[in-house]
């Protein structure tokens, strides 16, 4: 008998969201008890550039699993590589009169007070304030105009240097947020509900029929080189999105010297073929992690279908050991029937010690089930569980 062997990797992670973090931008939120894993304390030492401060600061010690970074990043902010300066600087904070980054203007930067713990805010990093010596660079390198200097003088037309959720990514849940960063200024009277849209394909996964569903942001909120869809409290479902970004039609966005959106891209940045006009066209997908749970549709949708009631094994008319685990045919095939060659019921309802299912599956090496590859423990223990509760068939 064979058993879904990856049926762990589909019940998700222990996420802890941390109010979604104190982390940094949440806030009026209180410090969580516990830093994200993986946060690093940054080196001493680094230069006051932008490059520096994100290889030393923010790439190990704030854009990690579960803080800044990914599709919901805590307080809405991305602070990976290719979004970070584009969702910091001249980008107003949530829930503060203050731009994230003001350049030229540390003491009015909320970044500083987060590092900093003033004006009753949680301090960030949650797992302890950094040196005061570095703070004093990012301070500097605020004070210097908050460059990237990473950042090549844009030639031609105005382009997309980055876009969040990344291009062609795969996110576990809906997105607070779509950023995307240019690489000059843009005229922010053209980036609007017909110029940035998102649109969802209806569950079809096919664009430009009748299932589309174009979605209606909070806001559209542009700054001088980036601009964020707000998807805030938005439903979206398990689908795939397009993100467009208008730069051929009657409304089209466009740079402070008129230049249409050089928007053509095939998965690198910055966009375009280097002349003005072409709509950029990103994508992203959710998927919500499907849990297993300890009751008998559950079981069998993620661990008896797939794994079990395949050819040559539970199901037909001659299944393995006479057990048929295909859909429908399980709970009679399992609860309160004797097993083949030992005393245990298969299924003992409230016993699970006493089933000789959980035996077989806790069986190392020779007889195990599924054959040589054991499902996780925690899998075994939600099917304990649902024996514990009964072993109802529904």
């Amino acid at each position: 008998m064979a058993l879904l062997a990856g049926a762990g990797l589909l019940g998700g992670c222990d996420v802890q969201t941390y109010d979604d973090a104190a982390a940094a931008f949440n806030d009026n939120s209180p410090p969580p008890s516990q830093p994200p894993p993986n946060q690093q304390p940054p080196p001493s030492g680094f230069n006051p550039t932008w490059s520096d401060i994100q290889a030393n600061v923010f790439t190990p010690t704030c854009a990690t699993a579960n803080c800044h970074s990914g599709g919901n990043p805590s307080g809405g902010l991305n602070l990976e590589t290719a979004n970070s300066h584009a969702q910091l600087v001249n980008v107003a904070s949530t829930g503060s009169a203050l731009d994230r980054v003001e350049p030229g203007f540390p003491d009015d930067s909320y970044l500083i007070h987060k590092l900093e713990g003033t004006g009753g805010v949680a301090i960030m990093p949650p797992s302890g304030a950094l040196e005061q010596a570095d703070i004093d660079t990012i301070r500097q390198w605020i004070q210097d105009g908050a460059a990237d200097d990473t950042a090549q003088p844009p030639a031609g037309p105005i382009a997309v240097a980055s876009v969040s959720p990344a291009h062609q990514s795969t996110i576990d849940m809906a997105p607070n947020q779509v950023v995307v960063g240019f690489t000059r200024e843009v005229d922010q009277s053209t980036v609007d509900a017909n110029t940035f849209e998102v649109i969802g394909a209806g569950g079809d996964g096919v664009f430009g029929n009748a299932n589309d569903n174009p979605l209606t942001a909070n806001a559209i909120n542009v700054n001088a080189t980036s601009a964020t869809f707000d998807l805030t409290n938005v439903v979206m479902n398990d689908d795939v999105y397009r993100v467009y970004l208008r730069g051929t039609g009657a409304s089209v966005i466009l740079d402070l010297d008129a230049n249409a959106l050089d928007g053509e891209f095939d998965g690198g940045f910055p966009s375009g073929d280097g002349t003005e006009g072409g709509d950029f066209v990103s994508q992203f997908e959710i998927v919500t992690p499907v849990v297993l749970e300890p009751n008998l549709p559950s079981i069998q949708a993620l661990v008896f279908t797939p794994t079990c009631a395949t050819a040559g094994c539970h199901s037909g008319g001659a299944p393995a050991g006479s057990l048929n685990l295909t859909d429908g045919n399980s709970y009679a095939n399992l609860v309160d029937v004797p097993s083949v060659g030992s005393a245990l019921d298969r299924v003992e309802p409230g016993l699970p010690n006493d089933s000789y299912l959980v035996q077989k599956l806790e069986t190392v090496g020779a007889g195990s089930m599924p054959p040589g590859n054991n499902l996780p423990q925690a899998d075994i223990d939600v099917i304990r569980t649902w024996i514990s509760n009964g072993a109802a068939e529904n």
